[in-house]
């Protein structure tokens, strides 16, 4: 049988059809879309910010304890301590009985918050020891959480510069808290494909996504096997967020360099959107390859229309509504897909 056309074939998003949702948002990471429309987005105030399908929109603060809100009342303006101090939800998935998982890259710890802002930690240790950077976390069709961490040195902006490869995934399921893969450059999100046979793995300073396939056939749980690169080793930018569409493309953000690609089933790179600055953004390939990047090089690499581009989430009633996060924005851009995304695990 002949291969069927990608739907992806000559798509670019058109900026003049972009729309937007939200307003005076912070740091808008992940976002998560429900069935009847509404959002829920990371929030850097401590809490996430929920919006509803008429657009009308309510900031929902975790009831924190009192080590988180201590961090939280620094008042750092400085670049690192932005994205390094307080409470700073980062990644979001919805747990089993919809609240809302949080992996927490300020504080480090797994959390799990309900809707009206009651948060408790999960996990802040792993093997007797601090579980580091937390940086996403997603949950599968048999309610397992999948839990990444980009590293463990501090502060994270070093590890990116210098590549550090001690970045490792987690799995929490009924055996508890474990590390089924390690050795990677600044893990960051990560989707299973629409069977669940490959965990597909961003490694940010990677600079490329890599996948593994699921072993289910141990006594002690799901375990990782048969790592291997997908796609190009090299994405031309810093890939952070990806999701998949239900043809089986591969969505991916690159971070900084502010474009929105995607790969193919066969992992070929499509170019998708392109909203980076092109000077700041050739700089800082240079100098993150010759490992001389500074966080002034990260901060002036930035597009506009959602600067620092970070994740990707369908949408809408039909899954075709695409919302992009970012860590610079306080608004969501959103567009029309010519393909349906893969649905999220709710609950």
């Amino acid at each position: 049988m002949p291969t069927p056309a990608n739907p992806l074939d000559g798509f670019t998003v058109d900026r003049a059809a972009l729309r937007y949702v939200g307003d005076g948002l912070q740091r808008p990471e992940c976002i998560l879309a429900e069935r009847d429309g509404s959002l829920w987005a990371a929030d850097a105030r401590g809490g996430v910010t929920h919006i509803a399908p008429d657009g009308s929109q309510r900031f929902i603060g975790q009831r924190a304890d009192a080590r988180f809100a201590q961090a939280a009342d620094a008042k750092a303006d400085d670049f690192e301590a932005k994205f390094t101090q307080g409470t700073l939800p980062n990644g979001l998935a919805f747990a089993a009985n919809g609240d809302i998982l949080i992996s927490n890259f300020g504080t480090d710890v797994l959390e799990v918050m309900s809707r009206d802002g009651t948060t408790r930690t999960l996990y802040d240790r792993i093997d007797g020891q601090p579980i580091g950077k937390v940086n996403f976390v997603l949950r599968d069709s048999k309610d397992r959480i999948w839990l990444t961490v980009s590293t463990r040195v501090n502060p994270w902006t070093a590890a990116a510069a210098r590549r550090v490869q001690d970045g490792y995934i987690a799995v929490v399921d009924p055996h508890g808290i474990r590390v089924v893969a390690d050795g990677f450059h600044f893990t960051n999100e990560v989707r299973l494909d629409a069977k669940e046979e490959w965990l597909y793995i961003v490694e940010t300073t990677g600079p490329h996504v890599t996948r593994m396939r699921l072993d289910e056939s141990q006594p002690g749980g799901v375990q990782l096997k048969d790592r291997e690169v997908f796609g190009p080793s090299h994405l031309g930018g810093y890939p952070d967020g990806i999701a998949f569409d239900s043809f089986g493309n591969l969505w991916c953000t690159l971070v900084m360099v502010d474009q929105l690609i995607a790969l193919t089933p066969q992992g070929e790179r499509r170019l998708l959107m392109d909203d980076g600055d092109p000077e700041a953004s050739r700089n800082l390939l240079d100098r993150m390859a010759a490992g001389t990047v500074t966080a002034e090089d990260m901060q002036r690499a930035h597009g506009s229309v959602a600067p620092w581009m970070a994740s990707i989430t369908f949408g809408g009633p039909d899954l075709r509504t695409v919302y992009l996060g970012s860590l610079l924005g306080t608004r969501i851009p959103y567009f029309t897909s010519p393909v349906a995304g893969l649905p999220m695990v709710h609950w």
